[in-house]
């Protein structure tokens, strides 16, 4: 059987007359890098891809802005339903608050109306086919999508913003598709159960992030798809080069090494000593693990992450590296001084809008700061620090290669060596990205440092 071509004509169905019963696929879904942890993010939306993408998957603001501070684990999504008022707990790994008006929708409930109550500020929760409300999201995503001609042919005709605008509009653009896509809601029972026909099996996906659920919740179908995702991508392994071809296993929220030039650049890069080496923000652990196959002694691998130290000792363990390399939580530098100082903070110096956000966005270069700062008293004398640091800031206007430079001396750093490699994910070649032309512009460096 043709499933796209099935699932296709399933769309257009419930575009023209509402939703019915067809569309056999299951959902595939798609990490957070701390200022003071390691490489994190959200889900696998294109795996992070670019590393500037859907939230990219969170949108708008925090919900610590949006409900006074308060945790999203805690909080409650209330509704109407046979002449009853009704309450669930609220899950958003995005920590996205509730929303405040909700209505039932069903297969009956056509893409028109239901992208207009979204756009209003309306969460539909979904008591139909669990397949029609996966056809009914992509019909939402593509009105989402759809620019109108006059808007086109109005666009045409104005100056093009610069980068750093353009940077901010899109990431404007996206948090509204975002927050707009969310208000499509799954009732999960205990169990992590979704009582929906022909709904998957979640129970797994579920726990590996939530934990135990001994009550009924509500949550966005985007974010569960990302929970279904990030659990294929966690069983299937990301396949990595430099370690001959063997797989890290992300763990949801934590970065996938899917973009591989950074870590080509650890293993070709001239290793100062094979003595000692820390690793800054060491998510997956990929980093720390190329290391140690590169002959390096003994490792330390620092994260702030509980999601990340996790992932990390998963995969050592895995690879049969746990006795050379050490998991520690830390704000950054373990206790000491080392002859190699690993560190590959966000790219981007902007304000993340949720906590999964932070794999991308580093506000005010906090992370990178921080590790400059202080690695002069955690590097020995004939040391160095690798830095591993994209350009794409400097093509979007966010940051200056010489305010790049600037806080190397500041921080009484020299540069003794810097290696590049080209990235290779599909958007730094898509002429349709909002922001081709600083992808495709884009390089990333390891600058090794050494003590002025």
């Amino acid at each position: 059987m043709d499933h796209e071509a099935d699932g296709r004509r399933a769309v257009e169905h419930r575009d023209d007359h509402g939703a019915d019963r067809r569309g056999n696929r299951r959902p595939t879904g798609r990490h957070r890098r701390g200022a003071s942890g390691g490489r994190r993010a959200a889900g696998h939306d294109d795996q992070v891809g670019a590393q500037v993408t859907d939230n990219e998957q969170g949108g708008g603001q925090g919900a610590d802005e949006q409900a006074g501070g308060g945790r999203t684990d805690e909080l409650i999504v209330r509704w109407s339903e046979d002449d009853a008022e009704r309450s669930a707990r609220w899950r958003s790994e995005n920590r996205t608050p509730p929303p405040r008006r909700v209505v039932v929708a069903d297969d009956r409930m056509r893409a028109d109306e239901a992208y207009r109550l979204a756009c209003e500020g309306t969460a539909l929760l979904w008591r139909g086919d669990f397949q029609n409300a996966r056809q009914l999201l992509s019909a939402m995503s593509r009105r989402a999508d759809h620019t109108p001609r006059r808007k086109r042919r109005a666009h045409g005709k104005a100056d093009v913003p610069p980068p750093a605008q353009r940077f901010h509009l899109h990431r404007q653009a996206q948090g509204q598709r975002a927050r707009v896509l969310g208000m499509l809601l799954i009732p999960v029972d205990a169990g992590h159960v979704v009582p929906l026909r022909r709904a998957p099996d979640v129970r797994d996906a579920c726990q590996e992030v939530y934990g135990p659920a001994e009550e009924p919740y509500v949550v966005s179908l985007r974010e569960l798809q990302g929970l279904i995702g990030a659990h294929e991508w966690r069983a299937k392994g990301v396949p990595v080069p430099a370690l001959g071809g063997e797989r890290i296993h992300p763990h949801y929220g934590v970065f996938s090494p899917i973009r591989g030039e950074y870590v080509d650049l650890v293993a070709r890069a001239p290793l100062p000593s094979t003595e000692l080496a820390y690793d800054i923000g060491t998510g997956t652990g990929v980093l720390a693990a190329v290391l140690a196959r590169r002959g390096v002694a003994r490792v330390v691998a620092t994260d702030a992450d509980p999601r990340a130290l996790a992932c990390a000792q998963e995969n050592l363990d895995r690879l049969n590296l746990s006795d050379r390399i050490e998991v520690v939580q830390a704000d950054l530098f373990p206790p000491g001084r080392a002859p190699l100082v690993v560190c590959n903070p966000p790219w981007l110096p902007a304000r993340p809008t949720s906590p999964l956000e932070h794999a991308v966005y580093d506000p005010d270069s906090a992370m990178l700061r921080g590790f400059l700062t202080g690695l002069p008293a955690h590097l020995t004398p004939d040391g160095e620090g690798w830095l591993i640091l994209s350009d794409l800031a400097e093509h979007l206007e966010l940051r200056t290669r010489t305010e790049l430079l600037d806080a190397f001396a500041e921080a009484g750093l020299t540069v003794v060596g810097r290696l590049d490699a080209r990235p290779a994910h599909p958007r730094a070649t898509a002429p349709d990205d909002p922001l081709h032309t600083a992808r495709a512009a884009e390089t990333t460096y390891l600058w090794r440092l050494s003590l002025a």
